[in-house]
């Protein structure tokens, strides 16, 4: 007699469980991973590399951020942000963190821009 069947798990938790190693989020320096920070290879990938991680490396090849990421990959935030920490501490990937909101909503240098007005005046 044959073991009773599980029903297929439809969301993929599983799958996620194994590509995580049963870890929900990232921690260390990773933790603070935004959707918006940039993510660069520093290597290229390795024989033997697993998939999703391969596909990290290969991807950001050119700076590409953590949402991208998350949509060209079709992994969960947390799911992605789990195996980008791995990469950090392996020292594959790069992590450029974004604008930090103090600075975001100051708009633009008008020291700068008055300086470019008047060198663009004089030609």
């Amino acid at each position: 007699m044959s073991a009773p069947r599980r029903p297929s798990d439809p969301s993929g938790l599983e799958r996620y469980y194994v590509l995580t190693g049963g870890r929900s989020g990232p921690g260390g320096s990773a933790s603070s991973l935004d959707v918006a920070t940039l993510v660069v290879s520093r290597t290229a990938p390795v024989p033997g590399m697993q998939h999703e991680y391969e596909e990290i490396v290969r991807r950001c090849r050119d700076p590409l951020s953590v949402a991208e990421l998350t949509a060209h990959l079709g992994l969960p935030f947390n799911i992605l942000a789990v195996l980008l920490a791995d990469l950090l501490d392996a020292g594959r990937i790069e992590a450029r963190d974004p604008i930090p909101a103090h600075r975001a909503g100051r708009g633009p240098d008008l020291a700068l821009l008055q300086e470019v007005l008047s060198g663009l005046e004089r030609l």
